[in-house]
């Protein structure tokens, strides 16, 4: 019964099940295709428990201890599949997935969130500063993702040492930026609670707000001590599941015909941010924008700032350097997707016309994303 009970509270414990099963298929060799689905499958609960350990962590800790815990482990599932990917020299795939995280949190989660929202409370609002804020941020992360991609060609080859330097000082920056916008947050709630001001949207600009606002997302009500053990188990099993997916990416590219940048940019992202999205999406149900649209663009620019730089450095000490240059298909489709996002926040409303804008603009490039030829 106990059993029972645990898969029937949370529909997601269901899932849990891709760990034994990814064990079996490679275990008893079912093919890689199943290893890769089951191992995809088991990463999406362990990533929601990351992010309740977190959660819960920070309720405990209070705001300043929990909004560094957040900004650190707010993308830790997907943290830890780029850098097996790295391990494994797979580094087109690292890239896709930055691109496709970027794009699902502004065109998936807010799309789907606007829609869905709209649908239920008609036009909805939320703090237009706030996120023209946002918006600014992200769109200067995305500038500092395209310069050295459009300008490496002309300082040299991409393996040379001006291209690697290029890479690692605008990652050294960006880090800098994510440093600056965490510290500048802390100082806004400091002022807020000394002039006595209250409004929704009391969380950090520069991470995921579900860690700090335990006011409008529900968190478990754990001790420290379990928090600490949850996320240590979560972890550990999605490094594990992480190294049962890459390794067998190559193989169903080479037996499904889908090109490696399509698994990137696509389904490794949703994989591993399957929990937040849901948040996002439930919280605008509930007519509470504000901080669905802060979840969608405050996680975008957690890669873009965050995550991203950590990969490059981390890529060094693992002999495989990551170079800040992506392809046109992913210039392209970041270019696209931060305008529009940016377009639709600057008003301050939304409705479901404007999720179903966002939401045909991922399709349109998921669909060219999966037309594009096996490399």
């Amino acid at each position: 019964m106990k059993i029972i009970r645990f898969f029937t509270k949370k529909p997601l414990n269901i899932l849990l099940l891709g760990l034994p099963l990814a064990i079996l298929a490679e275990a008893l060799h079912w093919g890689e295709i199943w290893v890769f689905i089951f191992s995809a499958v088991g990463v999406v609960p362990m990533a929601g428990y990351i992010g309740e350990a977190t959660e819960a962590l920070a309720a405990r800790t209070g705001p300043r201890v929990g909004g560094l815990l957040n900004a650190t482990l707010g993308n830790a599932a997907e943290l830890i599949i780029t850098i097996v990917a790295i391990r494994e020299g797979l580094l087109e795939l690292v890239k896709a997935s930055i691109t496709g995280s970027i794009l699902g949190n502004v065109l998936l989660v807010m799309g789907m969130s606007m829609l869905l929202g709209g649908m239920k409370h008609g036009t909805q609002r939320f703090d237009q500063r706030q996120a023209g804020n946002n918006a600014i941020l992200l769109v200067l992360a995305i500038v500092a993702l395209v310069i050295p991609s459009v300008l490496s060609h002309s300082i040299g080859p991409d393996t040379s040492v001006a291209v690697e330097t290029l890479s690692l000082g605008v990652a050294g920056t960006m880090m800098v930026l994510y440093l600056l916008g965490i510290l500048f947050s802390f100082k806004l709630q400091a002022s807020l609670k000394q002039t006595g001001k209250k409004t929704e949207h009391e969380t950090a600009a520069m991470h995921p707000p579900a860690a700090s606002s335990g006011d409008h997302v529900s968190h478990p009500n754990w001790s420290v001590r379990t928090s600490l053990i949850v996320l240590g188990i979560a972890t550990v099993g999605v490094a594990f599941l992480s190294e049962l997916l890459v390794g067998a990416v190559e193989p169903v590219v080479d037996s499904l015909g889908v090109s490696e940048f399509f698994l990137g940019v696509i389904l490794i992202p949703i994989v591993g941010n399957v929990a937040e999205h849901l948040v996002a999406v439930k919280v605008a149900i509930q007519n509470k924008m504000d901080l669905s649209v802060e979840i969608a663009i405050a996680s975008s620019l957690q890669i873009a700032l965050f995550v991203t730089p950590v990969l490059v450095f981390i890529s060094l000490l693992l002999g495989n350097p990551l170079q800040l240059i992506f392809n046109q298909f992913e210039l392209l489709a970041l270019i696209a997707g931060v305008l529009i996002t940016a377009l639709v926040s600057s008003d301050g409303e939304s409705n479901w016309l404007e999720g179903a804008e966002l939401l045909a603009v991922y399709l349109i490039l998921g669909l060219a994303f999966f037309l594009l030829p096996v490399k």
